[in-house]
């Protein structure tokens, strides 16, 4: 699933396409995603300028003044820029042209993402009301997290992934978050010390920048905006490297499930 490097590699790719653009023509060709596509969205998007492009946790919002639309890549999800667009392939379900000939083209070949009409104040829309801070928002910092996890039982990864405790930090990124700050995913939140806490925050926000300067992590689908595969993937420590020796001090890497996800460390590396 595109995590929040993905999403943000894909803002900075399509924001300079299509902002200030007007939107000439929708084309739906299949509103099957997760939530179908609204009926009137052709109508509604029609002429409107595209203000700027903005990233809320895993979702983009293409801001048009009175209302944005609302995209999620969901687990397969992609959008393209296009100047001479080729023919619809089998897993394109969106195509928004603008006055320069520019198409951005929403392909998904699980339908699991979504693009919805989300009218002003945005950020009040279901979707995005209960999310928590953003990871490079100043309000996520050591004292914040420490009093988000004083009474939790649950795992510290658990913890990281939670969207109402702090937006977009998903598996990979998780994992690799924690291997940096030398603790172990499984560890309950709640015994995580206030400078274990502090240097987790940093490593989160440390892990996130690398992963969007690299184009963020292709496994299977995800492409960015200009097609090119994302390349953080080589740089993992821990994600993925099951039973491999760490990069670190060779120690075979461990997996175990929590939360019914993969969870990669180090025994030696991460020691509590």
């Amino acid at each position: 699933m595109p995590e929040l490097p993905e999403v943000e590699t894909t803002r900075r790719g399509i924001a300079p396409h299509i902002s200030g653009h007007v939107v000439s023509q929708v084309i739906v060709y299949d509103r099957r995603l997760r939530w179908p596509v609204p009926d009137d969205l052709e109508r509604k998007m029609r002429g409107a300028t595209i203000v700027s492009v903005e990233r809320r946790s895993k979702y983009l919002l293409l801001h048009t003044g009175a209302a944005a639309l609302l995209v999620h890549l969901g687990m397969t999800g992609s959008l393209r820029i296009w100047r001479d667009a080729p023919p619809r392939g089998r897993h394109d379900h969106v195509d928004i042209r603008f006055d320069d000939g520019t198409v951005l083209r929403y392909r998904d070949p699980r339908r699991f993402g979504a693009m919805l009409w989300a009218p002003m104040p945005v950020l009040r829309h279901p979707l995005l009301a209960a999310l928590g801070p953003e990871p490079f928002d100043a309000a996520f910092d050591a004292g914040y997290l420490w009093r988000a996890t004083r009474t939790r039982r649950a795992a510290i990864k658990l913890m990281l992934m939670d969207n109402a405790v702090v937006t977009g930090v998903g598996n990979i990124y998780a994992n690799e978050a924690l291997f940096r700050a030398g603790i172990r995913p499984a560890t309950p939140a709640g015994r995580v010390s206030r400078v274990r806490l502090a240097r987790l925050v940093a490593s989160v926000r440390d892990v996130l920048s690398e992963a969007i300067a690299k184009g963020g992590t292709t496994l299977r689908d995800y492409v960015g905006s200009d097609g090119r595969e994302g390349y953080f993937r080589l740089d993992h420590y821990a994600y993925g490297r099951g039973g491999l020796p760490c990069r670190v001090c060779g120690e075979p890497i461990r997996v175990v499930r929590i939360g019914q996800r993969s969870s990669f460390y180090c025994p030696r590396c991460q020691a509590c």
